[in-house]
């Protein structure tokens, strides 16, 4: 049976997944021929967040929800790059992740790398465990990538990213982006249509002005809620990155 986290391996260009993933993953990227930008533009946006939060803002601890199938530059490798000390915990709800992720993940030594089987829907849940490695005392940058359209209902999304927020202390971080219809509506609404269909897990899109929601109450870092491709992109020889219909933002809780 084609699997939702083994299908965005496959446009990622990874290795862990099976025919059938790949059946529906090439089905979905015929609708919509920007899904595989998407993935790959969003695990850029994790790597330049992670490093500039590392690098400029001091965080050393990240909590990584619904992390997926391990593949280039997970979290703790772009963290522990810049600070070997840095300390990561995954959370996902997946046996399938969390064993690839035990298998795969390592950090570095001086660090600390750790799994929590947790879902999102369990928010208290994750902050316990992840205080077995994380210091609730200190900041910590708390990432949601691509995770929070799997919760359709905007009030219980909103209420669930607020109470893994609330316990982390002043100084810390939201990381959240996730898919959009604003610039190939018709493309994104067939892709989710598609999606739904395949399987378990299913998930929406919002506008901007909805995932904006997420951020409420927090300073949001320049340049704002924008297209991941957007948001602080490395120089390039010619032209700029192109948007594409995934939106999100980094903003310090006060």
């Amino acid at each position: 049976m084609p699997h939702s986290a083994r299908v965005w391996n496959y446009w990622l260009g990874g290795k862990d997944n099976y025919p059938a993933d790949r059946e529906v993953g090439d089905h979905i990227r015929a609708a919509n021929p920007m899904i595989a930008d998407i993935a790959v533009a969003q695990r850029a946006f994790l790597v330049r967040t992670v490093r500039h939060l590392a690098t400029h803002e001091g965080i050393d601890q990240f909590l990584d929800v619904g992390t997926g199938l391990p593949t280039a530059d997970n979290t703790h490798e772009v963290a522990q790059r810049v600070d070997p000390t840095a300390r990561v915990v995954y959370t996902d709800h997946d046996p399938l992740v969390l064993t690839h992720a035990r298998a795969l993940l390592t950090g570095s030594p001086e660090g600390a790398t750790d799994y929590i089987d947790a879902d999102l829907h369990d928010p208290e849940r994750i902050i316990r465990e992840a205080a077995g490695t994380l210091d609730l005392n200190r900041p910590i940058a708390l990432m949601l990538l691509g995770i929070t359209a799997h919760v359709v209902d905007d009030d219980e999304a909103y209420a669930l990213v607020r109470r893994l927020r609330d316990p982390l202390p002043s100084g810390s971080f939201l990381v959240l982006c996730d898919d959009t219809n604003v610039i190939a509506p018709t493309e994104m609404d067939e892709m989710i249509r598609q999606w739904n269909e395949s399987g378990e897990n299913p998930r929406i899109n919002r506008t901007p002005e909805r995932i904006a929601g997420f951020f409420e109450g927090l300073e949001m870092l320049e340049p704002g809620l924008v297209s991941v491709t957007q948001w602080r992109p490395e120089p390039t020889e010619v032209g700029s990155p192109r948007p594409l219909d995934d939106f999100g933002a980094v903003a310090r809780k006060r």
